[in-house]
């Protein structure tokens, strides 16, 4: 086992969404980490033998069962972190929430991962990605001008939630190496997408952003910073912001910037934007690939998931691996060290077997 987080204990409660990417990252960066799941596989396929749940053992338990309930309680009292994912007060009513939890062991971090946190009007109310999203004032901004696209659940549940759980526990975990305790992690989807948009709120803040969308500088409005169709129906992403990367940019395409409207001008931008998109779409999408390949115009292929594993760049980083499909994203970030290590999911077991585990290592 690899990976910086050796000896590290985690229970997790199986959940659906950024809980277990959390846990699946603690895992790869080398966390013991056990997840309870319910007595029959849970709709959605979010089980064992899923990529996402790689690296884990995983136990059944009956919460509403005195002595399964007693097992997980026996985990929590020699873990140093307990995960949820649940609706605020769930853990509560099940006898796991951060009172019973602490008292049992006072050492504990116990993260909790919502959208709306554990507290606020809507605290107790569902939701998903794409409504957090839409109260945080991300989801307008991104999209077209006619209307909002959800950018998957790529901001919310993982930028906006996982990765803020995960951050929340290792800091938690430092500050008890100082204290002696644990503590509770709020990590709220609302909370963790408003972090995510600070340049955007700073930018507005000094007039350099409008809440119109697709008319600004990062969000597709500029000539420069955009896709653009090719002549076999793929595109390529340009992000040619400097004068230094734009100038390659145009001479790539064959073009001459003494004769193109004025980038600097938003009010000719439409114009720019035409004579870049009949320049792109006269050839296609690996052609414009390898002309600008080497080159810092900042121009690359948009490549689908499946191309993107053969792709050279990726597949020398080994960042993600298989084919088609059956793509796998390889542990991020990486160490000098203690390297990270994607395991197979660990199998079920039981909690004796666990606990002698953990007593052992």
């Amino acid at each position: 086992m690899g990976g910086p987080l050796q000896g590290l204990k985690v229970v997790e409660l199986s959940a659906m969404g950024p809980a277990p990417h959390a846990a699946m990252m603690l895992a790869d960066m080398g966390a013991q980490v056990v997840r309870v799941v319910g007595p029959a596989p849970p709709v959605g396929g979010y089980d064992v033998g899923t990529h996402l749940q790689r690296g884990r053992t995983t136990v059944r338990a009956n919460l509403k069962d005195p002595d399964d309930l007693a097992g997980v309680l026996g985990l929590v009292a020699s873990a140093d972190v307990f995960l949820e994912g649940y609706r605020p007060g769930t853990t509560e009513r099940l006898g796991l929430g951060p009172v019973e939890c602490l008292a049992l062991n006072p050492r504990l971090v116990y993260g909790r991962m919502t959208g709306w946190g554990q507290d606020g009007p809507l605290a107790r109310h569902a939701g998903h990605d794409i409504n957090y999203m839409a109260l945080t004032g991300a989801l307008h901004a991104i999209g077209p001008a006619g209307r909002p696209v959800p950018p998957m659940n790529l901001v919310g549940d993982f930028g906006g939630g996982s990765m803020f759980v995960l951050t929340g526990i290792l800091a938690a975990l430092w500050e008890r190496e100082r204290s002696g305790l644990g503590q509770v992690v709020d990590a709220a989807m609302v909370d963790g997408i408003s972090v995510l948009s600070q340049i955007i709120l700073e930018l507005r803040s000094v007039n350099m952003w409008n809440d119109t969308r697709a008319a600004n500088l990062l969000d597709g409005a500029a000539p420069f910073y955009r896709t653009y169709e090719t002549s076999d129906g793929g595109h390529v992403a340009v992000g040619a912001i400097e004068p230094q990367f734009y100038a390659l940019l145009i001479d790539g395409l064959g073009l001459s910037l003494a004769e193109l409207p004025d980038r600097e001008d938003p009010r000719q931008w439409p114009a720019l934007e035409e004579i870049l998109t009949a320049a792109f779409a006269a050839r296609n999408r690996d052609d414009w690939a390898d002309v600008f390949d080497g080159t810092d115009a900042c121009v690359t292929p948009v490549l689908t998931y499946a191309e993107a594993a053969e792709n050279t760049h990726i597949a020398a980083r080994g960042a993600l691996s298989g084919s088609g499909r059956h793509v796998v994203a390889a542990p991020a970030p990486r160490f000098s060290r203690t390297a990270p290590v994607a395991r197979e999911p660990q199998g079920e077991t039981d909690f004796e077997s666990i606990l002698s585990s953990w007593r052992a290592s």
